[in-house]
């Protein structure tokens, strides 16, 4: 691999305005794809009438540019990770529509509502694959230790080794760190555990950023880097272009739910209640239960062919049911197709010490007990979808932490139990992060982090993570 040049002053690194580039372009290419698409649909050729349109097919990408800029879609600090940028690009198409019907109507003038609600839907939607697209390949690119910021720590060791752990595995954060600097005096150059240098105490920040060519300072929570010691460190970093993050020490907290109130100078952190409740329920069961409706329309050949494999091919039912534990402790059926042998759960017994996972669940990558067209469905989590009747029925949500069995609820720890307070769901994050390969704990972590995050631009970047997941063979067994 070719080493980056890394540029921690006089600007963003080249991999990061190849990124600025390409989304600007991808978005201008959305306006465009969007009044071309209108102007199809609404006119299909060109006369008299829709010659003043052809203006706002040419005006229409500039327009969109504008409204992405002024709804913040091209900040950095939404980009390459979250679901705001998203959000950003929706509340850019709301206000941009509302915008051009005040205007027709106060100005009076001949606007096509058809034109409006397929140009600016289209636009905002392009974009909104465009993005994922890019953020794909960054992730990609990531991956293999490439697009990454140079990051200098800086707290007590204990805090800096658990954000190494945590970074490491979530590389897509694209965080690389180099250096770190503690609050005791170490020897120069001595080494954490992780192969992370030490350039010195807190009074060396500056240049341990200097040394390592770092555009990245994150400061974690510790009582010796006060209000005054942290604007000092602002000041000295302002001039380079080195990004200043502070670490709170609320861990997996949503950032839509905190606030900062400043009082008499000190910014207070206020965290809201993360409740799924009123209209955001509402929303969410509507979504649910349309999506599983069209999806199952859709799919209805899918599942009819799957089925008649399985009879086709083994001895017993199509189809499997088994009880799981839904939201707030209640139980439910959850429907899934066949995959294994009738006699699956007598044949338990006889391989129970070959057990690959971690938890409750039995896990084993050649189960014998698994059919040859249950391998197949397994593989592109086919199983799977007649949970769709689950969500249709309101037992589950499309996206949702991962429904436990009885034996596992027994099992839950207090912080555990938290996965119960919203429905367990046919994908999740637990499902799009390595599936069957996770470890428990790990699979615990993300479900919890869900439920603590919960908004409708995360269950869409899951939705779309999902396709490529299952499109992916790792992890399904």
């Amino acid at each position: 691999m070719t080493p980056q040049r890394i540029r921690p002053y006089g600007g963003p690194p080249a991999w990061q305005r190849k990124y600025f580039a390409g989304i600007i372009g991808s978005d201008i290419a959305a306006g465009i794809v969007g009044a071309g698409l209108a102007f199809l649909a609404r006119f299909g050729h060109l006369d008299h009438h829709s010659r003043v349109y052809v203006l706002a097919i040419v005006a229409l990408p500039a327009v969109w540019i504008a409204a992405l800029g002024l709804s913040r879609a091209f900040e950095k600090r939404y980009l390459f990770v979250g679901t705001e940028e998203y959000q950003r690009i929706l509340n850019a198409a709301v206000a941009l529509t509302a915008a051009v019907a005040i205007v027709s109507y106060g100005l009076e003038l001949p606007t096509s509502r058809v034109f409006v609600l397929i140009a600016i839907p289209t636009a905002a939607s392009c974009s909104i694959i465009a993005r994922f697209a890019w953020r794909k390949w960054l992730h990609r690119m990531r991956r293999g230790g490439r697009c990454m910021k140079r990051v200098v720590l800086v707290g007590h060791e204990s805090s800096v080794a658990a954000l190494i752990v945590q970074l490491r595995r979530e590389h897509y954060h694209g965080l690389n760190v180099v250096a770190a600097c503690l609050p005791t005096e170490r020897p120069q150059g001595a080494l954490l555990d992780f192969d992370t240098r030490v350039r010195g105490s807190f009074d060396r920040i500056a240049e341990a950023v200097a040394a390592e060519r770092a555009d990245t300072v994150i400061v974690l929570s510790c009582p010796e880097i006060d209000g005054q010691a942290l604007r000092r460190l602002a000041w000295k970093l302002e001039r380079s272009e080195v990004d200043l993050i502070v670490a709170s020490a609320l861990v997996d907290v949503a950032g839509d739910r905190t606030t900062v109130r400043p009082v008499d100078g000190l910014p207070m952190l206020h965290l809201d209640h993360a409740r799924l409740t009123g209209v955001r329920r509402l929303a969410k069961d509507a979504v649910d239960r349309v999506g599983a409706a069209m999806l199952l329309l859709a799919l209805a050949p899918l599942l009819l062919g799957a089925a008649l494999l399985i009879r086709c091919t083994s001895p017993g039912p199509a189809l499997f049911k088994q009880e799981r534990i839904g939201k707030d402790g209640q139980p439910f059926t959850i429907w899934k197709f066949r995959t294994m042998h009738v006699d699956a759960e007598r044949r338990l017994e006889a391989i129970a010490h070959l057990n690959e996972g971690d938890g409750v669940l039995f896990k084993m990558r050649d189960d014998p007990r698994i059919t040859k067209v249950g391998k197949y469905l397994r593989r592109f989590s086919i199983d799977e979808f007649p949970q769709l009747v689950n969500v249709l029925r309101g037992d589950m949500s499309l996206v949702g932490p991962r429904p436990p069995l009885a034996a596992e609820v027994a099992a839950y720890e207090a912080d555990m139990r938290r996965r119960l307070a919203v429905k367990p769901g046919m994908t999740g994050l637990w499902q799009v992060s390595g599936r069957s390969d996770l470890p428990w704990e790990e699979a615990v972590r993300l479900d919890l982090r869900y439920v603590e995050h919960w908004n409708l631009s995360l269950d869409f970047v899951i939705l779309l993570r999902t396709v490529t997941a299952i499109l992916r063979p790792q992890g399904a067994y």
